[in-house]
């Protein structure tokens, strides 16, 4: 790997970490494909009982890379690479559902965007007092179409819409009232808990735990995939849109746009 995502083993647990401090987190192409990757080398590994993922620096995950999909946007092949990026996201969030192995989000500082439909396709999620979830797409013209499934999966409609709808980021206690959130903590207590919760999974047995994630993510949440196709091309789509070009470039000009 490229040191876009950095893995360490701690046994019983191995730990992916987001490494793009600089940009808190931001999910481009590489780092995206680089998290598939080291999720897959933990899959292999019998003594990693459960994976946690974490971002380096101050903050989880900022979302997509908003440079990445101006950039994108200007380009004359942007209608194919948006629903290659898409569809590379989608893999993602269908991995961390059906991955065998507990998948613990440990977060703090802001989680935004696509790094709030990463925290959901895990299956824990220890939170920072720090931490801020916050989906601001409608702000750039953009579409949550991938993570909106995975919340109303996770929480009912009317607790996703807290999030979806209100433009406001949610702390660590609002997102643990709403469902989000396994533990809050302490920053400084997030690695040490997380730690805790992959040792208490290795205590039962593997078998249990796969099947357990399979009834629950594929048999109880049938739809959840037809679902997730329908966002990404949902999210797609909107990429494409003027709102989505006037947003971005809004955003990145620091100014307000207004629709």
């Amino acid at each position: 790997m490229s040191g876009t995502v950095r893995v360490r083993k701690d046994i019983p647990s191995g730990t992916i970490i987001i490494n793009r401090p600089e940009v808190r987190n931001a999910l481009n192409r590489q780092a995206i494909a680089e998290l598939i990757q080291a999720l897959e080398d933990f899959h292999g590994e019998r003594k990693v009982r459960a994976v946690v993922i974490t971002g380096a620096g101050e903050s989880f995950c900022a979302g997509s890379d908003l440079h990445e999909l101006l950039a994108t946007s200007e380009s004359e092949e942007s209608l194919q690479q948006w629903q290659v990026d898409v569809e590379q996201y989608q893999s993602l969030f269908e991995l961390l559902l059906r991955y065998p192995k507990p998948v613990i989000a440990a977060t703090s500082g802001w989680v935004v965007g696509l790094g709030v439909g990463l925290v959901a396709a895990c299956d824990l999620v220890i939170a920072g007092r720090s931490t801020r979830f916050w989906l601001p797409e409608s702000l750039r013209g953009l579409s949550a179409g991938l993570t909106v499934p995975l919340l109303h999966f996770r929480l009912s409609a009317a607790r996703a819409n807290r999030l979806l709808l209100t433009n406001q980021p949610a702390t660590a206690d609002e997102a643990q009232d709403l469902g989000l959130v396994t533990h809050t903590v302490d920053d400084a207590l997030v690695w040490a808990k997380s730690q805790e919760a992959a040792a208490e999974i290795a205590r039962g047995a593997r078998e249990s735990f796969q099947a357990t994630k399979q009834l629950l993510n594929e048999t109880v949440g049938e739809w959840l995939f037809t679902q997730l196709s329908i966002g990404a091309a949902q999210m797609a789509a909107a990429r494409t849109t003027p709102a989505a070009q006037d947003g971005l470039r809004a955003f990145l000009e620091k100014r307000t746009q207004e629709f």
